[in-house]
């Protein structure tokens, strides 16, 4: 009885520590790549001024996301929000939906953490 109730111990604490775990960043995260997506929608169609109101509130969410936990990736992302927000405010739709487009790929790549 005793080796089965360590087994199944065993068992139970490979699977919880083998399990992805989700970072404390992703409600911002999530929020920030839905203004992201915003900007580049914007941004391709040249609406400079409605990219740039998306990148601001999308930088928003992405270091409220970094503050909480988030990772190079966030970081990333953040630097390329700034460029984007820059490009924005000159009436750079393109350049300005490039820079929200490398935010957005490292927003996404930010994601899951796996527990080691």
């Amino acid at each position: 009885m005793k080796k089965i109730s360590t087994i199944i111990t065993a068992g139970v604490l490979a699977f919880f520590l083998g399990t992805p775990v989700f970072a404390n960043d992703a409600p911002e995260r999530l929020e920030a790549m839905k203004h992201v997506d915003e900007a580049i929608k914007h941004g391709k169609m040249g609406h400079a001024k409605e990219l740039l109101e998306h990148a601001k509130e999308s930088m928003k969410h992405a270091k409220a996301a970094l503050a909480a936990g988030g990772d190079a990736h966030m970081d990333q992302a953040v630097i390329h929000l700034d460029e984007a927000i820059k490009h924005g405010e000159m009436g750079h739709a393109d350049e300005a939906t490039k820079h929200a487009e490398e935010a957005h790929t490292h927003m996404h790549e930010a994601g899951v953490r796996t527990a080691n």
